[in-house]
């Protein structure tokens, strides 16, 4: 009979270690994996409409751009129509969602389902018919040809704001309030688009240059409402902060991810050879993708100052949050070096007398600096980003465009 072999203390350092490289890389590879296939969703958005209709200028606004024929990643705009071919415009902050603003609709010419074909349908994942001024007959053909592909459509009505104006100045002695006027340009729109069956449609009523006002903030939250996975969690960090229960949604849905970015931060650190401070460099990208997610990088406050006529000196003064203001590796380590200090003792006890726990143990006080940290920023930059969010639309300067009498009571 065999006699039991003794297995050295070198032997089972040797397959502890073995065992947990193993365990790690394979663990280190799915969350990674978790992490890359969120960020890396693609959303793409299909944007049509009448010539004339404000299809530019909602791309822009939706993508936090001032109309501007210097900035070259503005979508262009004019008085005629500008889009003659099929334009992919990227979203400055999360550039998988991508906004296609498609040529005009409603010319003589106009064929739907040949349109449908020439602008590549199965690619988008919904579209939004831009309209402004009155309700068309070329509205609902193409609402109904998108409907029958099986592809959702969210119908704008835009320049609302405009329309206002023009009801008051024609009929201000009728004395309908700002409501009413509202009730039916948006019932006259309903109402047109019944005829194609599809139930009750959406139609949202906005302005684009005030973006605060009207049904900006509804369409957000019906996009990213029947939106699913993935796809709603790129859409969600890519809308334009305006208001308070849009940056609460943004906050829970980085803290869900949180713990992945911690966990991937700790196992690097226990890998054999790691060390606590080797999670600073993912950590650090982590923090500036946050940062942009609010709005809070340089580029993005630039970008709404050029919206709201307010300096970006005034907007950064409301970032107080040492996440928003004094990012830097040497924040990072700090804090990391602060929540390890008090387990080092521990860490070495066990190290000693188990190295696989012990191991365990040194990721495990990255894991605890790593989410305690991660979960403190995205807090003070929901903070940050609400005091941006009211001192940029305090009194914005919204410009814009006189149209004449909408006369939207009618449809060609």
């Amino acid at each position: 009979m065999a006699r039991l072999q003794t297995i050295s203390e070198g032997e089972i350092q040797q397959m502890s270690s073995v065992l947990q490289s193993r365990v790690v890389t394979e663990v280190v590879a799915q969350v990674q994996s978790m992490l890359g296939q969120r960020q890396s969703a693609t959303l793409d958005i299909a944007v049509t409409g009448e010539s004339g209709s404000g299809k530019s200028t909602f791309i822009n606004a939706f993508r936090g751009i001032a109309d501007d024929d210097d900035d070259p990643r503005a979508a262009k705009t004019g008085v005629t129509e500008t889009t003659q071919e099929i334009i992919a415009y990227d979203h400055p902050t999360a550039p998988t969602v991508r906004l296609w603003d498609l040529p005009g609709i409603g010319t003589p010419t106009f064929q739907p389902q040949r349109y449908l074909e020439d602008v590549g349908l199965t690619k988008y994942d919904f579209f939004i018919i831009v309209a402004s001024e009155r309700f068309r007959e070329c509205h609902v053909t193409l609402a109904s040809c998108v409907a029958q592909a099986g592809k959702k459509f969210y119908f704008v009505r835009n320049k609302v704001d405009n329309d206002l104006e023009a009801s008051a100045r024609r009929r201000g002695h009728m004395g309908l309030s700002e409501e009413a006027v509202l009730r039916e340009i948006r019932d006259n729109c309903k109402a047109g688009l019944q005829r194609i069956g599809a139930g009750q449609p959406q139609v949202f009523l906005l302005s684009c240059f005030q973006p605060q006002r009207f049904d900006f903030a509804l369409l957000h939250e019906t996009l990213e409402r029947e939106l699913e996975g993935h796809k709603r969690h790129v859409f969600l960090l890519a809308l334009p902060n305006l208001t308070a229960a849009v940056l609460e949604r943004k906050q829970q849905a980085l803290a869900g991810s949180v713990w992945q970015t911690a966990m991937a931060a700790c196992l690097s650190a226990a890998m054999p050879g790691g060390a606590v401070h080797s999670s600073v460099p993912m950590l650090m990208s982590t923090l500036q993708s946050f940062q942009r997610s609010f709005g809070l990088d340089t580029n993005s406050l630039l970008r709404l100052a050029n919206m709201t006529g307010k300096s970006s000196q005034e907007l950064y003064g409301e970032v107080r949050s040492t996440s928003g203001r004094d990012l830097s590796r040497q924040t990072v380590e700090g804090m990391l070096s602060q929540v390890a200090l008090g387990q080092q003792v521990l860490s070495a006890l066990l190290e000693s007398r188990i190295p696989v726990l012990g191991n365990i143990i040194s990721g495990g006080v990255s894991f605890m600096a790593s989410y305690s940290l991660l979960k403190s920023a995205i807090k003070d930059l929901r903070e940050d980003a609400e005091r941006v969010m009211h001192r940029a639309l305090d009194g914005a300067d919204n410009t814009r465009e006189d149209v004449p009498d909408p006369g939207y009571f009618y449809a060609d």
